[in-house]
């Protein structure tokens, strides 16, 4: 993956900057301690500014490829370099390996960090980051919450039941776009289901609204306890809501679900076309 991260990365950068990184990257390689990671660590904006990156349709295919569920969408080019240098760290000894990055995680300021939870599947030994990526989810900075969620197959892959139930929470709570989590839909499960509904009841009670993406990750779990709220969203809710109620529903082998989609007026017609991005369309 660091070749592929290399390619994109040269081509997004000046030549000087390039030049700059390998040579970083070749004394990264052979030192024994880590100071000349945590100073090519600070320096990397300066050397490769901060502009987003445009990949090429091919490279994003490669990486999708390489890497499922990854992706590049809002990166910068000193996000990426950051990324990169960390693929250049020796691996012949697990402990230090992890001790050089975990110093990097303890000292960073909040774009550091940004680079840092991006750069967990690309990261070797990934079960030693576990804990690590754990504690993003605890982070209440945007920008960190985002690297840790959006297009990153880390958390989906490696996290405990109740550790990714609750990245999904927080998504929630903290107004993300959770179709941008990887591995959403694979990894919803009959506990975060009871999680998501019970959160729906405070949220009604408070007369606040309930994201309509919520009832995607009851769909599969829809059952005499939670039927009636997805009968009460389609009744009551407005037309981005009610839509969601009929699409959970529609994925749902609970019969009276399939009662309810076949009563809809329409509906027919609209899941044809209907899916929780196109959803995600409608609420902005």
């Amino acid at each position: 993956m660091e070749h592929l991260l290399a390619e994109i990365l040269k081509s997004q950068v000046s030549p000087d900057a390039w030049t700059w990184l390998e040579d970083q990257a070749q004394q990264i390689r052979t030192e024994p301690g880590a100071a000349k990671l945590n100073h090519c660590f600070v320096l990397i904006p300066r050397k490769t500014g901060k502009k987003p990156i445009t990949p090429t349709s091919a490279q994003l295919v490669e990486l999708e490829k390489n890497l499922p569920g990854a992706g590049l969408q809002d990166w910068t080019a000193d996000r990426l370099a950051r990324v990169w240098i960390l693929t250049q760290i020796d691996t012949s000894s697990s402990d230090t390996y992890v001790r050089k990055i975990e110093q990097l995680f303890l000292t960073a300021e909040m774009n550091e960090l940004v680079a840092l939870y991006s750069a967990l599947p690309y990261l070797k030994f990934p079960e030693r980051w576990v804990l690590r990526c754990s504690e993003g989810i605890r982070n209440n900075i945007a920008t960190v919450l985002e690297a840790v969620m959006y297009e990153n197959p880390y958390p989906a892959q490696w996290l405990s039941e109740s550790a990714w139930n609750q990245l999904v929470m927080k998504a929630f709570f903290t107004d993300k776009n959770v179709d941008r989590i990887t591995g959403l839909d694979k990894r919803a499960n009959q506990h975060l289901a009871d999680i998501l509904t019970d959160y729906a009841h405070e949220r009604w009670q408070a007369h606040r609204k309930v994201n309509p993406q919520l009832w995607r990750l009851v769909s599969r779990f829809i059952n005499n306890n939670n039927f009636s709220d997805l009968r009460k969203v389609y009744s009551e809710g407005d037309h981005v809501e009610k839509k969601a109620a009929i699409l959970a529903c529609s994925q749902s082998e609970f019969a009276p679900a399939k009662q309810l989609v076949a009563e809809a007026a329409g509906t027919t017609n609209i899941l044809e076309t209907l899916s929780w991005k196109s959803l995600i369309n409608e609420s902005l």
